[in-house]
């Protein structure tokens, strides 16, 4: 049985079948590992960078994200983004460089995307308006926002696109170039506004004195006083509705907090305004009737005198 060929013969026989010499197949070798090896400890520092970044912008509490966190938390996610891209484009160029000139490639692919840009508009365009969003501070991850007629919290940025995610779990990817208008609902505070309809038959003063005396006492909540940035204010009677008065009180939160403080003070009101014996009005309907013989008038009103 004839004995198998060792590794160093194989790879002799291959640079004699393809003409290469030895010493120049090492050096380049050596040069590609060289080449990936800087990429590899590139990225390293990248992603080290880019949780040096998060952490200092960490406040200690997990309970609350600050705007400083979420720009930091957008920052970090670009750099990692971007800074992969660029890596790894650089590598693959150097590697290239290695066995032929990449002069004339760069040269001719500079002239291929300026061909190329005239029908990417749209992809420039989301770049471009990705770039000013980012400079301008417009939002960040963990914001909620309006864009797009889509509405949700933050969960990716990067230079094209902004992913959405609603109350439904449904995450909506929105090129940055169909982004006309930004709605931030969570930017350095935010802001409940309850409207509680009550009977007419209680007195109105009376009433927005209970709403009044409820607004102070949970503001006074030691649980809510961290999250409400000013004690909740009762305008006042905001209409006069079909079935009753629509009182409106703006409650004033950290940001964030708007729904959760909303829905806390209307649990509240409704367990005060019952004890109170003060009505939520339910929807009523008068109705007349006009019937065209007297006859079967006179007998139905007979009937409900007796009844």
């Amino acid at each position: 049985m004839p004995a198998l060929p060792s590794i160093r013969d194989v790879v002799r026989q291959l640079l004699e079948f393809f003409h290469l010499d030895a010493g120049v197949v090492t050096g380049r070798g050596l040069q590609i590992v060289m080449i990936w090896l800087a990429a590899w400890v590139a990225m390293l520092i990248v992603r080290r960078l880019a949780r040096r970044i998060v952490k200092l912008a960490d406040d200690g509490d997990d309970s609350t994200f600050t705007a400083r966190e979420k720009r930091s938390a957008t920052v970090a996610q670009l750099l990692r983004s971007v800074g992969g891209v660029l890596i790894f484009t650089l590598a693959a160029l150097s590697t290239l460089n290695v066995f032929m000139s990449i002069g004339p490639i760069l040269a001719g692919a500079g002239i291929l995307g300026l061909a190329v840009s005239f029908g990417a508009q749209s992809l420039v365009k989301d770049i471009i308006t990705g770039f000013f969003m980012l400079l301008e501070n417009q939002f960040t991850v963990g914001d909620t926002i309006e864009a797009a007629g889509k509405t949700g919290v933050v969960e990716r940025m990067t230079m094209r696109v902004v992913q959405l995610r609603d109350v439904e779990g449904v995450l909506h990817t929105i090129p940055n170039g169909e982004i006309s208008v930004v709605s931030n609902k969570t930017r350095a505070w935010s802001r409940a506004v309850v409207d509680i309809g009550v009977s007419y038959d209680v007195e109105v003063d009376r009433a927005i004195e209970v709403f009044r005396d409820e607004a102070r006492r949970f503001a006074e909540d030691p649980s809510w006083r961290g999250r409400l940035q000013t004690p909740p204010e009762v305008l006042g009677v905001q209409e006069l509705a079909e079935n009753g008065m629509v009182i409106r009180t703006f409650v004033r939160t950290t940001p964030g907090q708007q729904w959760d403080a909303g829905r806390e003070f209307r649990r509240r009101m409704k367990n005060r305004l019952d004890k109170e014996g003060i009505d939520i009005p339910y929807q009523q309907r008068v109705m007349h009737v006009k019937l065209a013989d007297k006859r079967v008038g006179e007998m139905l009103r007979g009937e409900v005198e007796e009844s």
